[in-house]
């Protein structure tokens, strides 16, 4: 059994989540107070009580939905110890500091600083330039560049997630997208809205980068102890300066997660572990594994599917 780590992102998130964890194990519980010391904020009350409206803010959510996945993380190892043997993780765009964190790259400590400065780097460029994001649902990569490469109105619009073969994220200004959105339409696909309040991984936020680069550079990295695919480059990377590189390009770039999956499978890799909260990277899968190519992918993120997911993997 060759085994992945997979770590959501923003759209994951919803009110309550790691409550079960957080009363069960108090290894969680001090792990959310390290969390609130490191980026002073008081991430326990937010994620338990919202408002919705509160833990959407960039500034807020990256850091909570980071703890929650790092909590499911820590019960998963509390779980297993060193009869887990992981052959690499990722992460879908926040997710990919969960992922570092995992492998070694960085501390809990700077993982929860790094992921509260972008939050609050992307929600300055977020008030600066309005925008928003949208799934596009039933046409490839190819045929949105296309739609986006023809557009010559007035703002911004630019394919920043390729999620599944055929569930591309498109981000920018509102009229940028209403009339890409509309083009998609008439070809059949179906456009939904996003609950993001930022134009992520498009120009709008490419200001974002430069502050953020600034801030990472004085972050202590290590070489990952297990590989990581990275988003940007849908490929593993061990020099520390690259990865730096990798991760302030990270915000204003595209997220290349239909080839990270691919090139895990690629290199073998048979069973895909989602840890963090809901669904969605799991339900993304059965959509990108090939015809005919077997793999399991499992999702935890409360004790009782823990417990499933455990009896799964034997």
């Amino acid at each position: 059994m060759n085994i992945a780590v997979l770590f959501p992102g923003q759209g994951s998130q919803s009110i309550g989540m790691g409550r079960e964890f957080l009363e069960a194990d108090p290894r969680c519980a001090q792990l959310m107070e390290a969390a609130e010391a490191s980026c002073g904020q008081p991430l326990r009350r937010v994620i338990m009580e919202g408002p919705m409206e509160e833990l959407t803010r960039a500034v807020c959510l990256q850091p909570a939905i980071t703890v929650t996945n790092l909590i499911c993380w820590q019960a998963l190892q509390n779980a297993l110890g060193d009869r887990l043997a992981v052959r690499c993780f990722a992460g879908h765009s926040l997710g990919e500091y969960s992922a570092l964190y995992a492998a070694g790259v960085i501390t809990l400590e700077d993982t929860l600083r790094v992921v509260a400065k972008r939050g609050e780097l992307m929600e300055r460029e977020g008030l600066r330039n309005p925008g928003g994001m949208r799934a596009v649902i039933g046409l490839d990569i190819e045929t949105i560049d296309g739609l986006i490469a023809g557009y010559e109105g007035d703002g911004v619009v630019t394919a920043a997630n390729h999620n599944t073969p055929q569930q591309i994220v498109i981000s920018g200004t509102i009229a940028a997208m209403d009339a890409v959105g509309e083009r998609a339409e008439a070809l059949g696909a179906k456009v939904v809205p996003l609950n993001v309040s930022v134009a992520n991984h498009s120009p709008l936020v490419a200001d974002a980068v430069p502050d953020f680069a600034a801030f990472i550079d004085g972050i202590p990295f290590r070489q990952p102890q297990v590989p990581v695919y990275f988003n940007v480059s849908a490929a593993r990377e061990t020099d520390v300066n690259v990865i730096r590189d990798l991760m302030a390009r990270q915000i204003a770039a595209r997220v290349r997660w239909c080839e990270i999956i691919g090139a895990m499978i690629a290199d073998g890799v048979d069973t895909f572990i989602e840890v963090g909260p809901k669904t969605v990277l799991k339900g993304m899968m059965r959509k990108i594994v090939p015809a005919g190519v077997k793999v399991s992918a499992l999702q935890f993120d409360t004790p009782d599917s823990l417990a499933a997911c455990l009896e799964k993997l034997g």
